[in-house]
């Protein structure tokens, strides 16, 4: 059998894709190789090993994530498939191909096929969808089913897993003693394995056989994202014991999963007041030993429908600064409806733009060299070499092309006004020394 990156960096070995994280960051291949043996670090790669690579973790630069997939009221696949490249293309670093309806297994082939970045899912969608249809009980899940799925999806070159091994008796325990949730459940996933386990009065078969789901994953090179089924939907319930019972124990999986062989990284809370972010964080990484977060937004307040892209643009921003590691973008339709493909533009654009705020304090000395390149072209009107440094660079020359000056084809802002215009030969001549008297 084939090693995988995990196996590899623990016998010291450097393999291409630790190169090419390491190029791709600017970085040394042995301190990669480091922080994927401890853990530190996960590398996710593209359908069957030949396409993408995708560092995330410590020391990284904050990677973005973007979200699609069916539901029972939209399913067209051929859309979904535009939505992924255009993901890709506005400069996603990974895919959720999320799809909870349709054929699921072709859906996701199809959607494999149209990227060349790594693609995650969550097994359980299809688990209870296949049972929904064929039992229309939830209930009635069979777990060696949902194992079988789990082979099946990383076969088919599934990057990373979201696998719900958090929630357990336990954690669920914590939630009834504490007697209320402003915002309910909102994982998918996890309310239809709570729902699972009350029905059969069973344990959690992803907590109850971790390891089985670890070789799966390892056998694959599968990177396992410790999904968040019990995390706020509110921000009212930021922080509370079901949800931080179910990060301890995420904390404590990826823990267990490195030990085993295989890659793995913990999900993030959804929504998070601003002044929580950071302890989040903090708490994350003191008890995984710096396992990857995987942020989900996430979002400060819960009356920004319409605008939610900016609402958790702030908390992805604050959440980069502090050290997560990978941040799903959140489009203009959450909480409304399923995105179009404008909205998947609009919300990786957004989420990119907040993960580069994030680490230019994060990764001060290297995330803000292209800041300070732009100032300086911006002072000194070289219009093409501010466009080099750009995120998003044709979004601003549409801009100016369509509202340039009619004087000199700039920027139309400021017209005879423009403060660099007419500072340009005062402050020159003032820095050289010929300072005016006081």
């Amino acid at each position: 059998m084939e090693e995988n990156q995990l196996q590899l960096a623990v016998k010291k070995c450097i393999s291409p894709e630790m190169e090419a994280v390491a190029k791709q960051e600017g970085l040394e291949p042995e301190l990669i190789r480091q922080r994927v043996e401890d853990g530190q670090i996960v590398i996710l790669k593209g359908r069957m090993n030949e396409k993408r690579v995708v560092g995330i973790g410590k020391g990284l630069h904050t990677k973005v994530n973007a979200s699609i997939g069916t539901s029972s009221d939209v399913c067209d696949v051929e859309h979904e498939k535009r939505k992924a490249r255009i993901a890709e293309e506005s400069g996603a670093d990974t895919l959720m191909e999320l799809s909870a309806a349709g054929d699921l297994d072709f859906i996701r082939r199809q959607v494999l096929d149209s990227v060349s970045m790594p693609v995650g899912n969550v097994p359980l969608y299809q688990a209870f969808c296949e049972t929904i249809r064929k039992h229309k009980d939830p209930g009635k899940l069979d777990p060696e089913r949902l194992f079988d799925l789990i082979e099946q999806q990383c076969a088919d070159g599934i990057g990373f897993m979201a696998v719900h091994c958090g929630i357990n008796l336990f954690s669920m325990e914590r939630m009834r003693y504490q007697g209320y949730r402003y915002g309910g459940l909102c994982s998918k996933g996890g309310t239809l394995m709570i729902q699972w386990m009350l029905t059969n009065k069973r344990e959690n078969p992803l907590f109850e056989q971790f390891e089985r789901v670890c070789d799966i994953l390892k056998q694959y090179d599968t990177v396992l994202s410790l999904g968040n089924g019990i995390r706020a939907g509110a921000i009212h319930d930021s922080l509370d014991r079901a949800q931080m019972a179910e990060l301890v124990l995420n904390c404590e999986l990826a823990e267990r999963a490195r030990e085993r062989g295989c890659q793995a990284m913990v999900e993030g809370p959804g929504h998070v007041p601003l002044d929580e972010i950071e302890a989040n964080i903090i708490v994350q990484k003191k008890m995984s030993n710096d396992a990857p977060y995987y942020m989900l937004g996430p979002l400060p307040c819960d009356v920004g429908a319409g605008w939610d892209h900016i609402t958790a643009a702030i908390g992805a921003a604050q959440s980069s600064r502090y050290g997560a590691d990978l941040i799903c973008y959140i489009t203009p339709a959450e909480h409304l409806a399923l995105p179009n493909e404008e909205d998947v533009a609009v919300g990786v654009k957004t989420a990119r733009l907040a993960a580069h705020i994030g680490d230019v304090v994060k990764l001060k000395g290297r995330a803000d060299q292209r800041d300070k390149q732009l100032s300086k072209d911006r002072r000194d009107f070289k219009w093409n070499r501010q466009f080099d440094n750009l995120l998003f660079p044709e979004d601003a020359r549409k801009i100016l092309e369509s509202r340039k000056s009619l004087s000199d084809k700039g920027c139309s802002m400021c017209g005879e006004l423009c403060a660099l215009k007419n500072a340009a030969v005062t402050l020159n001549t003032y820095l050289k020394g010929d300072k005016c008297n006081s």
